[in-house]
């Protein structure tokens, strides 16, 4: 039911209501495993990946989504399952291999993972080195991966705010990237796939580019994010 109020109702409203800029749509294969890579810019990424594909899009959720109790628990787990979250436990020291077993079984069941290689959403707008995760899904599971470029997210929910507000976006889908030639599975191999998919990325950005990871303050909260 929730899933269908979402793909028929809210995502149909959100996008007469906000009109987003889309390029690129074609590029995301119809059918098949895909990895979504995109830059991070504000906590409603998500929603927006999810809101112009034409295929249902998997994230990483926090896994207290899914467990609250009482009527509203249950509208949150079945609301964000809609979105297209899928719990992981994180947080502890299991957590990377849990979210990297989360998305090889999105991708193995022919699925669409999307992943911010990023780790966390940059607060001053710049692109920041890519954690190799992105690069661990595609040479394990052979699947392409789409880089995606977000314009204006970080308006619709400025830091501090509690509601969306109204603001022009876009979001440019790249050129599915192939990595099946890539034999080595390294250190070395996952650092040189991972710079190739930050470097699409950056091309359809155009944001200044930081060769260092990301480290957000203590007070930002994000997503499920990988």
């Amino acid at each position: 039911m929730l899933n269908q109020l979402v793909r028929y109702v809210l995502a149909p409203l959100a996008r007469a209501v906000y009109r987003p800029r889309v390029e690129g749509l074609d590029n995301l294969p119809p059918e098949g495993p895909v990895i979504i890579a995109a830059n991070h810019r504000a906590v409603l990424d998500t929603a927006v990946i999810s809101l112009v594909a034409r295929r249902q899009v998997r994230f990483l959720g926090k896994a207290e989504y899914f467990t609250g109790r009482g009527l509203r628990g249950r509208l949150m787990a079945g609301f964000v399952d809609a979105l297209g979250f899928v719990p992981v436990e994180r947080g502890n020291a299991h957590a990377g291999l849990a979210a990297l077993n989360a998305g090889q079984n999105v991708l193995n069941a022919g699925g669409v993972f999307a992943i911010y290689p990023e780790g966390t959403r940059s607060l001053d707008g710049r692109l920041y080195r890519g954690h190799t995760g992105v690069a661990v899904l595609t040479l394990t599971t052979g699947a392409p991966v789409v880089p995606v470029a977000l314009f204006g997210t970080e308006k619709l929910m400025p830091r501090g705010s509690r509601f969306p507000r109204y603001a022009r976006i876009g979001i440019r889908f790249g050129a599915p990237l192939e990595f099946s030639a890539v034999t080595e599975r390294n250190l070395r191999a996952r650092r040189a796939v991972t710079d190739d998919v930050m470097r699409a990325i950056r091309e359809l950005s155009q944001q200044e580019y930081v060769d260092t990871y990301h480290r957000r303050p203590e007070d930002v909260r994000d997503e499920g994010i990988a």
